[in-house]
């Protein structure tokens, strides 16, 4: 698609190899640069007070108090930024209807959710800030609080904005075919389900922080971010503080998780910038364990009415669903909050020949903490909704889980094609992947055994899921959509008088391998010994525009950037070589950070010489030779919305019937991830999705009271899966790369996390089915498991 060319298969390959990750070392020996590290001269600390209730009108902020109390510098209300920050509004034009009232970073007039920013105490530390928030007098006039995403389009029910006819933030529905005809068909089979998916959130090794630093002198804003998109919160940062943008400054560099959590706009990140401009000092904030619980945003809250149609043959005749999320009280800004919703829409059912399909989305409005996008958004509900219901038809046409899949997969040779939904898919390999899933997992010794340990009233079952991940985004996802959102990346690689290679690069390092992936690359391109790539991300003062870390785009993306620049960088090396060595270019390679005779491999001069001569000894080159010694490349996906990662997934778990407890014995996963870049980093990106997956399916939720408080905000009861939680996770490839690039990799961060889900439910059910038992709600805790046995027991 470029004309560059790649051998792959060379002896000295870098690219396929389980490298180690070069900065290991250094975060192990406590060398990490984190926000919460930095200490500025004049810096002040902000405490955000929150508002104690969902809803309600302010009717008075009196900061006299907090004042007058030790190292108190100011204390700030939304009004006081009111005519400083330009309100922002999270709707995107490619989500037809989407609205979204404008939101400020902290409250004006009303609060819309408990947790929402009323006002900000700075102070000269952050203990002092806290005991001055105590002195804080709020007055609010409690207002109904509107929880319940199913009742909040009710008749009657409160609305939650003013000149709103309800409590609608988007709705879209897909139709496809003849879905009345394939469900009142007598000759079809028929099961129908009701899908809850509990709040959740991604929790963090870092909080959220930030520091911000505001220079009048040269209205120069600069800002330490713990996030994913440097470049995005540039934008945004001079938009609504009227700054130039080229006068901002984002700076991300270790960043201890992100999960997603940290790609969007927070209202206190906003004000803690505001802040610092107004007062002209550096601002820190950092989120406490109880902030993040109540300002990070939640995602998968969803209530799905599904049924599926499937024939004698088990095939599937038709997917029907209605799906309700709720967003809290805005769409989240600039990404929207209508995304998840959107990606059920287009995903549900998509490894699979379905005809006949019809899905309806309602994003609704509540007064809870905001839910945008999380890891794998949208997947989680989308994979269950089909695989589980996939699952339960089989088991009523008393067909193997395995054979119904491999009867409705799409074949491995029949793309590129679209999903019924009308989603472009190509170098998908599912039936491949759910052969190699069975060989590993020695499917047939996993039944027999199930089979007698049911004898002994010991309870096991395995569940699959076949799945697909959206990677690669092109600029067809965002941005047509108006945001500030690049789907582009660049890098430039450079080589340096020592003989040492830069690459600077405009994705982002969230502690997933990315930076060792890029001089992976890089170091194989050029000949050269790993170990001397040093690799700068981060900063948009010193990178090259790009979107950053999303949508499991990094190595897809930013490694094609990468592997570009450093193509182009060593046609620069060699056209220089062959000057100073009186050579054709083509007579030339690079090996071992030695410039080669091309078919000998006799070396003839090593890269530090020839460095040093450019820059140092330019005389003793033709005047007309006027070699560069760096290039930059910039890459996007041109020919599709996005590159589909595939896999197929299986659980296999234990459920104590007397307590409830589900324990996980093993898990599989075979990925099909493109070109793998490096396994060791990768297969550990898909145990570590499988561990969120497993969190969501069993353990994790953000539960709320009737009136919208939030009941557990801290680790103590907001349940993580732990390593003793864990089964031993078996990681598989096949390996079909993308057409739509040299490097042909595609993204592999999300797969565990969409998957593993409807994985780990449909092994449940598969466990308990026999007893006329099923459960259909995440997280599937205990009390849950017993509940749905007792009410069997009640009705038999």
């Amino acid at each position: 698609m470029t004309g560059v060319k790649f051998d792959f298969d060379k002896p000295t390959k870098l690219i396929g190899q389980p490298e180690a990750r070069l900065d290991a070392k250094r975060l192990l020996h406590g060398r990490g640069r984190f926000v919460d590290d930095i200490q500025l001269p004049r810096m002040l600390h902000a405490y955000f007070i929150r508002s104690p209730i969902a809803h309600g009108k302010i009717v008075s902020i009196n900061a006299s108090r907090a004042m007058d109390a030790d190292g108190v510098v100011s204390v700030f209300t939304g009004k006081d930024l009111e005519n400083v920050v330009e309100p922002y509004v999270g709707v995107l034009s490619h989500l037809a209807g989407l609205r979204s009232p404008p939101q400020a970073p902290v409250a004006i007039d009303y609060v819309k959710w408990q947790g929402e920013p009323v006002a900000v105490v700075l102070a000269h530390s952050r203990a002092q800030a806290e005991d001055a928030a105590e002195l804080v007098e709020i007055e609010y006039d409690e207002l109904p609080a509107v929880v319940d995403m199913e009742k909040a389009l009710d008749e009657g029910c409160p609305l939650i904005h003013e000149g709103y006819d309800s409590n609608l933030a988007w709705q879209r529905t897909v139709d496809v075919g003849d879905v009345s005809n394939a469900f009142s068909n007598p000759e079809n089979f028929v099961v129908k389900k009701k899908f809850k998916f509990g709040r959740h959130t991604g929790v963090t090794l870092e909080p959220r922080t930030s520091i911000a630093e505001y220079d009048p002198s040269d209205d120069q804003l600069t800002v330490w971010y713990s996030g994913q998109a440097p470049h995005m919160m540039q934008f945004i940062f001079a938009k609504h503080l009227g700054l130039m943008e080229e006068n901002v400054r984002v700076i991300s560099q270790d960043v201890g998780g992100s999960f997603g959590i940290k790609v969007h706009t927070y209202g206190d990140e906003v004000a803690v910038a505001a802040i610092a401009k107004l007062l002209g000092r550096p601002i820190k904030f950092t989120a406490d364990r109880y902030e993040s619980f109540m300002s990070d945003i939640h995602a998968r809250d969803h209530v799905v009415d599904a049924r599926m149609a499937v024939s004698a043959s088990g095939q599937i005749v038709g997917l029907e669903f209605d799906d309700v999320t709720g967003i809290g009280p805005y769409s989240m800004y600039p990404r929207t909050s209508a995304i998840e919703a959107n990606q059920v829409l287009n995903l549900t059912g998509a490894p699979y020949v379905i005809p006949n399909y019809r899905a309806t989305s309602k994003v609704v409005f509540q007064n809870k903490n905001l839910m945008c996008q999380y890891r794998a958004v949208g997947h989680p509900i989308a994979m269950a909704i089909c695989d589980c219901l996939l699952e339960e038809a089989a088991a009523q046409i008393q067909m193997d889980p395995v054979e119904v899949r491999r009867i409705n997969l799409m074949a491995d040779n029949s793309y590129p094609r679209t999903s019924v939904s009308g989603m472009k898919l190509d170098e998908l390999s599912h039936q491949a992947a759910l052969n190699k899933l069975i060989e590993m997992m020695d499917y047939n010794s996993l039944r027999a055994d199930q089979l007698e340990q049911r004898k002994d009233g010991v309870f096991r079952g395995i569940g699959f899921v076949s799945m697909v991940e959206v990677t690669n985004p092109s600029p067809m996802f965002y941005g047509i959509g108006g945001a500030p959102i690049a789907s582009q990346d660049g890098a430039t690689v450079r080589l340096d008088a020592g003989g040492g290679i830069h690459v600077s690069s405009s994705v982002t390092e969230q502690g997933q391998g990315t930076n060792a992936i890029l001089a992976q690359i890089v170091a194989d391109v050029l000949g050269v010994d790993l170990a001397r790539v040093k690799v700068t991300t981060g900063d948009t003062k010193t990178t090259p525009y790009g979107g950053g870390t999303w949508a499991s785009r990094g190595a897809g993306i930013g490694g094609e950037a990468a592997l570009l620049a450093a193509n182009a960088l060593k046609e620069q090396i060699l056209d220089a070589a062959s000057v100073i060595l009186q050579a054709k270019p083509s007579e030339l390679d690079i090996k071992n950070g030695q410039v080669v005779d091309a078919k000998t491999f006799v070396e003839k001069m090593n890269l530090s010489d020839l460095a040093r001569t450019v820059y140092y000894r330019g005389n003793e080159l033709p005047d007309e030779a006027k070699p560069e010694l760096v290039a930059t490349r910039h890459y996007r996906v041109t020919d599709a919305p996005f590159v589909f990662t595939n896999g197929a997934m299986a659980a296999h778990v234990e459920v104590d019937i007397e307590t409830g407890f589900v324990k996980v014995l093993d898990f599989w996963a075979v990925e099909d991830c493109g070109r793998v870049i490096n396994p060791l980093l990768v297969d550990e990106q898909i145990r570590g999705g499988v561990v969120q997956g497993i969190g969501g399916a069993l353990y994790e939720e953000c539960l709320y009271s009737d009136e919208g408080q939030l009941l557990n905000t801290s680790l103590a009861d907001y349940l993580v899966p732990m390593a003793s939680e864990m089964p031993d996770i078996h990681v598989a490839h096949i390996e079909t790369p993308t057409k739509s690039s040299v490097l042909g990799a595609k993204g592999a961060g999300e797969a565990g996390t969409g998957g593993a889900p409807a994985a780990v439910m449909n092994a449940v059910n598969d466990a308990l089915r026999h007893m006329g038992v099923t459960i259909y709600q995440m997280p599937m805790t205990p009390d849950r498991i017993l509940s749905a046995l007792a009410e069997r027991t009640a009705e038999n």
